[in-house]
């Protein structure tokens, strides 16, 4: 652990990425910046029956109620800078004020992200005799999460409010580091409850604190010793799950709208991928149906006009059907995901391992769930870009995954992304957390061997390829006005290929470390 005097360096730190913040301030912003908004004036302007029925914008309310609330929270402090934009019938509304209220909303909540990351910092084993204080890897990992291009991208540039939800899941895993379960387990309730992707990871936290934390004692071979089962404890995890839950939705429950808030959050109608694909597992699959129907048109085994005519790459939040392959439904990504995540939760089931094997159990849900999810946003890869940090800091292995999956999954954001003025601050930001995660990472494991594999630095050298296409080559062809959403198509899979192996990579050492008690 680091000492209290070792932190001087924290603030600092912490004080340099929030100004860089502040300088995105008038950069391009997402629809999310007009979602947010017009979540003020729904929150603020009407009474609580109408949340979730209030229809009239497109960008209707579907996060869970504790968010609602947090943005009426915002909507007293928003009426200060322009009450104009707390009108419901101001649709599309910026101001100058507007745009800096929001944009300020997000880099003073994201305190609570700061706050977490030192305390994650403080959980990692310091390395003995590290005098450098550059070299710890308590000051790395506060960089690589601090400085993370994903959320500096993702938050104050598309913008969103990650970084306050992820301070949430980040102080909840150190809670858990540092053993303190109930805590964590408050926290990751009242995450959840703020927004649901976080289910994604739900399943972790539910089987790790049964075995370790409801049963008190572990048999001499690890195994689980039933009798030392605590029915107290598991009454003390229910009670907080359910008093998070009640304060949340037990209003809506109480004007009988459960239902309708239900509808809002789980929109199965979306189609099976985001507006930009996501790099998963049916970004490939989409793609192979296409270059099939293609290949059966040119062969004359099927007819161009037969084949449905909804792009699958352009760009927009739609329904689409395959033409070659068998359709996929909801419940078969739940299937999918559910299957995925299944061998890790055994893993942590049979020998928990401590805080840190829930940490990599959650990560193996995390990425299950972006590989086969449901309509998964490409920002959602973020959910285990974060806490993989923490590992990285502390093992070789972790650390060459970590490099692969955070570079890969980065660059899948860069179309989020797409004005030409935006071009120079995403690639010189990428720039610098990628070259500082490699030579920091490779100094923290100097003379323990390479981090990545020859196969793995191929793989990044291509990466770099496409980029070059992608943002450099096409937009000087024809084919950016015929074809516009190309490089989307590119990108997604080529991303995919990267974050199925890394995922794939996490399983071998979970697979690894199961064995090494047998060998002893």
């Amino acid at each position: 652990m680091a000492t209290v005097d070792s932190w001087s360096w924290f603030p600092a730190l912490a004080l340099g990425v929030s100004l860089l913040k502040c300088l995105f301030i008038n950069a391009y912003h997402s629809t999310d910046f007009e979602v947010h908004r017009n979540w003020l004036a729904v929150t603020h302007s009407l009474p609580v029956s109408r949340w979730y029925h209030e229809n009239s914008s497109e960008w209707t309310l579907d996060y869970p109620p504790l968010f609602a609330w947090f943005e009426l929270g915002l909507s007293h402090a928003a009426r200060h800078f322009d009450s104009d934009m707390l009108q419901l019938q101001n649709l599309n509304y910026v101001s100058r004020q507007t745009v800096l209220f929001q944009r300020l909303s997000v880099v003073f909540t994201d305190g609570l992200f700061i706050y977490a990351a030192r305390e994650c910092c403080r959980c990692v084993q310091e390395q003995k005799g590290t005098r450098d204080v550059l070299i710890r890897p308590s000051f790395v990992l506060a960089v690589l999460l601090l400085w993370n291009f994903g959320l500096l991208v993702v938050d104050h540039i598309h913008f969103q409010y990650n970084g306050f939800l992820f301070g949430f899941l980040l102080l909840s895993l150190a809670k858990h580091l540092q053993s303190r379960h109930l805590q964590g387990a408050l926290l990751f309730a009242v995450l959840l409850n703020l927004k649901h992707i976080y289910l994604y990871v739900a399943p972790a936290y539910g089987v790790y604190l049964l075995r370790s934390y409801c049963f008190t004692q572990d048999g001499r071979d690890g195994s689980v010793r039933w009798s030392s089962f605590s029915p107290l404890r598991l009454l003390a995890l229910g009670s907080i799950v359910a008093s998070v839950c009640a304060l949340s939705f037990g209003p809506f429950v109480y004007m009988g709208q459960l239902p309708q808030v239900l509808s809002r959050l789980f929109p199965f109608k979306r189609g099976l991928c985001h507006a930009y694909w996501a790099p998963n597992f049916w970004a490939l699959y989409n793609t192979l149906d296409k270059s099939l129907a293609m290949l059966g048109v040119r062969l004359e085994l099927l007819q161009e006009a037969e084949l449905p005519r909804a792009s699958m790459t352009g760009g927009l939040v739609q329904e689409f059907q395959h033409s070659v392959l068998p359709p996929v439904s909801p419940s078969l990504t739940v299937t999918c995901t559910l299957l995925s995540i299944l061998p890790a939760l055994a893993s942590i089931w049979r020998r928990p391992r401590g805080a840190r094997g829930f940490l990599r159990c959650l990560l193996l849900c995390a990425l299950g769930s972006f590989l086969f999810g449901w309509h998964v946003h490409e920002k959602a890869v973020l959910l285990a870009i974060l806490p993989l940090s923490i590992l990285a800091v502390e093992s070789r292995e972790d650390a060459g995954i970590f490099l692969l999956l955070t570079t890969t999954g980065h660059y899948s954001l860069f179309p989020l992304l797409f004005t030409p003025a935006e071009l120079p601050i995403k690639v010189l930001l990428m720039l610098m957390f990628t070259i500082y995660s490699f030579t920091a990472l490779m100094k923290l494991y100097s003379g323990q061997g390479s981090l990545l594999r020859p196969l793995e630095v191929v793989y990044l050298l291509g990466l770099l390829a496409v980029a070059l296409a992608c943002e450099v080559a096409f937009p000087l062809t024809p084919w950016h006005q015929t074809l516009p959403f190309l490089p989307l198509l590119a990108t997604s899979v080529y991303c995919s290929l990267g974050v199925c192996y890394s995922f794939l990579r996490l399983y071998v050492s979970l697979l690894r470390q199961e064995e090494r008690p047998k060998q002893l």
